[in-house]
């Protein structure tokens, strides 16, 4: 979880993660390795910019294409990587 996003410590947050024992580990606010969904969007930008849509309705339909093609075995890979990357962190 980023801490040093605003949602995430807002008062009320802070309240109801110490209310439901919600145990708080330390986190880096830019953890890419730690975040998959960086690695995608950062995919679906270089998509973005290789077609460099003119209009609103373009860009919206090659996001919505390139988001469709993204094949289940990619998301296992980067769940995957991520576990690589907690146990290399565990270790240290």
């Amino acid at each position: 979880m980023g801490l040093d996003d605003p949602k995430h410590t807002a008062k009320v947050v802070a309240k109801w993660l110490n209310d439901n024992n919600v145990t708080v580990l330390e986190w880096q606010s830019q953890s890419p390795d730690l975040n998959p969904i960086e690695h995608l969007w950062a995919e679906q930008k270089r998509c973005v910019q290789a077609s460099r849509p003119t209009k609103l309705t373009q860009l919206h339909q090659l996001c919505q294409q390139k988001w469709a093609k993204i094949h289940p075995t990619c998301c296992g890979i980067l769940k995957s990587e991520v576990y690589i990357h907690l146990s290399q962190i565990h270790l240290n």
